[in-house]
């Protein structure tokens, strides 16, 4: 009994699979508590970096009737937190630089420990994402 001749294997025809985007949705309470804590940085940064300022000025001994110097001497009186009679040395450069910058510090502090308890309050549960994920 003869054999039959062999078949060709069968081949199906070739189709790309279709293209899967993996697009990561951020849950829009996650999306406020980021832009809260942005602005919360910003606001207590740019604090700090203007009694920063006043602290150079006042170092350098800038001309106290300039424009921009008075301006920079008003808004760090508003941002001293009290603080400008706290240490009373007889140098005002000295006494410049550890009250204001004391309170330099205590912004960049109050930013941090509130950004850290809004996200504590407004991102519950044990598994919070402090980065950000991307599928490549």
């Amino acid at each position: 009994m003869p054999y039959p001749p062999p078949q060709e294997p069968y081949e199906p025809p070739y189709e790309p699979a279709p293209a899967e985007e993996v697009v990561e949705r951020t849950h829009p309470r996650i999306r406020f508590v980021r832009t809260l804590n942005a602005i919360i940085h910003l606001v207590c940064a740019l604090f700090a970096l203007v009694l920063a300022v006043h602290i150079v000025l006042v170092l350098g001994e800038a001309n106290s009737a300039n424009g921009f110097a008075h301006l920079i001497t008003e808004w760090s009186s508003g941002v001293s937190l009290g603080l400008r009679n706290l240490f009373t040395p007889d140098s005002e450069k000295l006494r410049t630089f550890l009250n204001d910058g004391l309170a330099a510090v205590i912004w960049l502090f109050i930013g941090a420990l509130l950004t850290d308890v809004i996200t504590r309050i407004g991102v519950p549960g044990p598994k919070r994402v402090w980065y950000r994920r991307s599928y490549r």
